[in-house]
């Protein structure tokens, strides 16, 4: 699904766009995708259509435009497309294919199975008045200096229901906390109707104020030392100064010694920025196999000192980067590892599945971002903040030393779901993510009391089923490979269930332990 977003941690927050970068090694794929006799196009470039449409039972008006291709140890390979009709982008109309190694069809998972036809492609409506419905819109949600920031834009809107022509709008401006915002407002073509609208922002050495004495990236430049990270992709920290746009002045220093463990100066959360990307790249790199964010050995930089007194931080995928405000009375800077980690971990999302960020793929959007989050913090086994299933537990965003939110048992913040339940979608993601939390808890950890490095937990289920964990390290590639491989935009818990289950089968076999505790798991939460 074609769309920018940006998504926040207490909103913490992302920033979504469309991504044509090809994984390592995609050249070497054979030319036969299908069966039938679909063949392998550079990222971006339309397939020829011909067999392409035939085998997969696509009309005469459609195309489909590689985004991603992934490839197995044992040779199968997933190709994720993007589709447009006539010429029109279809959002909500992703799907990916997978191939065996032998070259056969595999089979196609698509975010609609209904067919893309509209009568045509003339729209009734002025964009001029689906703009001033989007404008609307955003005045309704509480958003401060209301701008268009992307004009209508024609498409065939098909992440729910019967596909429709319609209009993308995107408005700029303010949330009511000061998080940049992206409203995208979808608006029928021929009635004018507001048909669907989500929020794409949601909301040397060193020493950081959260982490303590760590190693930074940077190179000598002249007389000085610049922040810039040449061993991850150029990972660079600027500092916006309290700014709230631009990119904002580098960091240079006299002696490589960075930061003092204190918010007096603003080098202090650049070393916990700037540590916190070099620990979620190491991470994605050394763990999951991933070369950079997009795959393709690149690194997002990263933005401190975001306007004042601002209690959040965000991904935005327009500018490829995470950004960080200070807290309450600019001294708490949102720049703990596992906030660092969840927001790096929204751009992973945004150039893999893309999940829509609202209903229940809001939900799988966040909570991947906390899984992630989570499993960086672990990795980089940190003596000042050491590894735990809980979220932003350094920040102190609640000002009074609780975390944000919690994986064992998500209710315990008082917002948020512990299982699946009709209509948990119409939720906030924040707290909808909890379901999908609370089930990789339970795969990692299992169900029921222990204590995980000196942290108490107890984790309940639904209907009292004892779940056994198989360990958070097979839990973390389970919910990559199925993130990569068989999630899509319009993914909801139902189809995350049937997504994981893909991927414990690929990676362990379906009479594996592992995939019967994804499924022991799910029934624990609900989702059956």
């Amino acid at each position: 699904m074609d769309s920018r977003s940006t998504s926040a941690i207490s909103g913490i927050s992302r920033h979504r766009r469309s991504r044509t970068a090809l994984a390592a090694g995609a050249a070497t794929l054979a030319a036969s995708l299908l069966a039938a006799g679909a063949t392998a196009a550079p990222a971006g470039a339309a397939t020829p259509k011909s067999d392409t449409a035939a085998s997969l039972g696509l009309g005469g008006k459609e195309k489909l435009i590689v985004r991603d291709v992934v490839k197995d140890a044992d040779g199968s390979v997933h190709t994720r497309y993007e589709r447009t009709y006539d010429g029109l982008p279809v959002l909500g109309g992703d799907l990916i294919v997978h191939q065996a190694p032998s070259g056969a069809k595999e089979g196609v998972t698509k975010a609609t199975d209904a067919a893309i036809k509209v009568a045509d492609t003339r729209a009734s409506f002025a964009a001029s008045a689906a703009q001033r419905t989007a404008l609307a819109a955003a005045k309704a949600a509480d958003v401060t200096g209301a701008t268009t920031e992307r004009a209508p834009r024609k498409v065939i809107w098909a992440a729910t229901g019967k596909p429709v022509l319609a209009y993308e709008t995107v408005i700029g401006g303010l949330q009511k906390d000061g998080t940049p915002n992206r409203l995208h407002v979808i608006t029928d073509a021929d009635s004018g109707k507001k048909l669907y609208e989500y929020q794409a922002i949601e909301t040397g050495t060193g020493t950081g104020q959260h982490n303590g004495k760590v190693t930074v990236g940077s190179v000598k430049s002249g007389s000085q030392w610049l922040l810039k990270d040449t061993a991850r992709g150029g990972h660079q920290t600027y500092n916006l100064k309290h700014k709230e746009s631009g990119k904002g002045s580098a960091f240079y220093d006299a002696d490589n010694v960075w930061g003092n463990g204190k918010p007096t100066i603003a080098q202090t959360a650049a070393v916990d920025a700037h540590y916190g990307a070099a620990m979620t790249w190491d991470y994605y790199k050394k763990v999951l196999g991933r070369n950079g964010i997009k795959g393709n050995g690149k690194a997002a930089y990263s933005r401190v000192h975001y306007g004042t007194g601002f209690v959040n931080a965000f991904w935005d995928d327009d500018c490829f980067c995470m950004t960080y405000g200070d807290g309450e009375g600019d001294k708490k800077p949102l720049t703990s590892l596992d906030v660092a980690g969840h927001e790096m971990s929204h751009g992973l999302t945004s150039a893999t599945a893309n999940l829509e960020y609202s209903g229940e793929s809001g939900g799988l959007n966040e909570a991947t971002s906390d899984i992630f989050g989570t499993a960086v913090e672990f990795y980089a086994k940190n003596a000042k903040d050491p590894g735990d299933y809980l979220i932003g537990e350094k920040i102190d965003i609640n000002g009074d030393g609780t975390p944000l939110r919690y994986m064992d048992k998500p209710s315990k913040d008082g917002l948020s779901y512990d299982y699946w339940k009709s209509g948990v979608g119409e939720d906030d993601p924040h707290f909808t993510s909890g379901i999908a939390n609370h089930f990789f808890y339970l795969l990692a950890e299992g169900s029921g009391r222990k204590v995980i490095g000196g942290v108490t937990y107890n984790s309940p289920t639904k209907d009292g089923r004892v779940v056994k964990g198989i360990g958070r390290a097979k839990a973390e590639k389970i919910w990559y490979k199925a993130l990569t491989t068989y999630m899509t935009s319009t993914t909801n818990y139902a189809k995350a269930r049937t997504a994981t289950l893909n991927a414990a089968k690929k990676l362990y076999g379906a009479n594996s332990t592992e995939y019967k505790t994804v499924n022991n798991a799910w029934g624990g939460v609900n989702v059956k």
